[in-house]
Parts: structure tokens; C-alpha cells; sequence
């Protein structure tokens, strides 16, 4: 039953990685001592996954994730009735089990879900901040601690996929980009191991790949997929194998590009 869920194992135990960029530390604190809903917007792996599982940690509040998707429904995420051994029960959705324990409720990738299954989440994130469970007749009280965290790439936005207006305007938003050269290759370094010289090299590639978004790319090399090369270069493969394996090859199937990006990772690596 939901009451008997333990937060605890949404607990984040230990300190997630995470380098401040700017005054996000501080603007997100101030948002959840207000219970201020948050929105994290930014291009894919640029570390804002990573900054929510910080925050949930430095807050010592539970996080419950949730990985949207277009067939995701809104019983995916508030619950539904299920069928066993001894009749139906029950079952709290991850929304609902945040709001019902005091967690932090992350949506990724809001936009990736259905526009008729969001609205759901429209009570929580106002005055009311409660959520009716039309099946089962029962109006969830959102804990005092409760918050909720969406994320999205607006590089993807289109007419087909964005969030309304009646949707963004229940946030408060970060802007999130691939950091700065410095702290980036700090990051490198730090997450997968290599030194500083190589994270460096792996760093200006990713500048020379994103100076090709809209220009062949839809998007940038991020700054997990130079993590992935770092770790890789760490594990004895050579650097430009590395490089093809996570940056290359994950980005783009057309050969002219591919031979752009590996000419950038030869000037780096020969």
C-alpha cells in the first residue's frame, strides 16, 4: 500500500558530482524553500539530470525519477488499479508517491510526453497543490516538502512538441548549456579519469562539433559523451578510436559529416 512506501530508498546516499557553473545552487534553494515548481531547460547531456539528483542530495529530500515518453500515460504516472490474487488494488503512480512522501519529483524530458497526460500535473504545481485521483475518488494533499522538476531540450521544441503556455507558466526556470571551457574540462577529468591535457583535447573537438549545430547537426557533442571517450581512453583504447566510438558515431550516420568530425578529433589526436 502507498502509505507504507519508505522514502528512504529515494534517498541519493551519496554526493553526486556536480560543478556550479553560475548562481544555480543558490536560485534552485531559494525555489525549494518556496516549493516554487522548477523547469530545467538545456541541451541533451549537459548535466541537468546530474544537477537535480545534486540538489535532492544537498536537500536531503527523497527523488523519485521519471523518464517521460510519448506512450506514457496519465495513469503512468498517478496510479492505477491491478488485478491479483485477491481482487484489484491500488497502485500509486511515481507522481503520486512523491506527493504523498515529501519527494522531489523529477519529469525528463517533459516535452517526450503526451500533452493530455502533463496536464495531470497542472494541480500540483499551483495554489492547490494536491492531486485528484479520478479513479479511485481520492484527492492527494501534496506533502509539505513535495516538489516538482520538469526538464527539456528546447532544441527539439516544435509545433507537435513544446510544453503550453498554461504548462510553462506554473515555473520557475534554469537555462542549462554546456559549461564554460574550463570548469568543462575540469568535469571531463574529474568523471572519467583522464588528465587534464586530454580532457582538454577532447573539450575543443566538442567546441568544433557544436559550432556544426544547424549546420549539419541537430546537436552538439555533450559533455557525457566526452566522458564516455575520457573513460574509455582510461580503459588503454587509443584516443581517436575512442573519440569515433562516443563522439562520431552516436551523432550522425552521414559520411561527409562523420569525415568533418573525424578530421577534428585527427587535429587533436593525429
Amino acid at each position: 500500500m502507498s502509505a507504507s512506501v519508505d522514502p528512504n530508498q529515494y534517498i541519493v546516499k551519496h554526493e553526486p558530482y556536480y560543478e556550479a557553473v553560475g548562481d544555480e545552487i543558490a536560485l534552485y534553494e531559494a525555489a525549494y524553500s518556496a516549493r516554487m515548481p522548477m523547469m530545467l531547460k538545456g541541451p541533451t547531456g549537459c548535466g541537468k539530470s546530474r544537477f537535480v539528483e545534486h540538489m535532492a542530495w544537498r536537500l536531503k529530500r527523497p527523488l523519485i525519477t521519471v523518464a517521460c515518453n510519448e506512450d506514457m500515460t496519465a495513469s503512468d504516472l498517478v496510479g492505477r488499479f491491478l488485478l491479483d490474487k485477491d481482487g484489484t488494488k491500488w497502485q500509486d503512480g511515481p507522481l503520486a508517491t512523491a506527493a504523498r512522501i515529501g519527494a522531489i519529483c523529477y519529469l525528463d524530458e517533459v516535452v517526450e510526453a503526451r500533452q493530455d497526460t502533463t496536464v495531470v500535473i497542472h494541480p500540483l504545481t499551483d495554489h492547490r497543490r494536491s492531486l485528484p485521483l479520478d479513479k479511485k475518488g481520492e484527492l492527494i494533499e501534496a506533502h509539505p516538502d513535495f516538489q516538482l522538476v520538469i526538464s527539456y531540450n528546447p532544441g527539439y521544441q516544435s509545433l507537435m512538441k513544446d510544453l503550453k503556455q498554461s504548462t510553462k507558466q506554473r515555473f520557475g526556470a534554469l537555462d542549462f548549456d554546456y559549461p564554460r571551457e574550463a570548469i568543462e574540462v575540469a568535469i571531463v577529468a574529474k568523471e572519467s579519469g583522464v588528465d587534464e591535457k586530454t580532457a582538454a583535447k577532447l573539450v575543443q573537438i566538442a567546441h568544433r562539433a557544436r559550432n556544426l549545430k544547424g549546420h549539419g547537426l541537430d546537436e552538439g557533442i555533450s559533455t557525457r559523451l566526452l566522458v564516455y571517450a575520457g573513460q574509455l581512453i582510461g580503459k588503454g583504447i587509443a584516443p581517436h578510436a575512442a573519440c569515433t566510438m562516443t563522439m562520431v558515431t552516436p551523432l550522425t550516420d552521414d559520411p561527409d559529416m562523420r569525415d568533418t568530425l573525424n578530421a577534428a578529433v585527427q587535429t587533436f589526436f593525429g
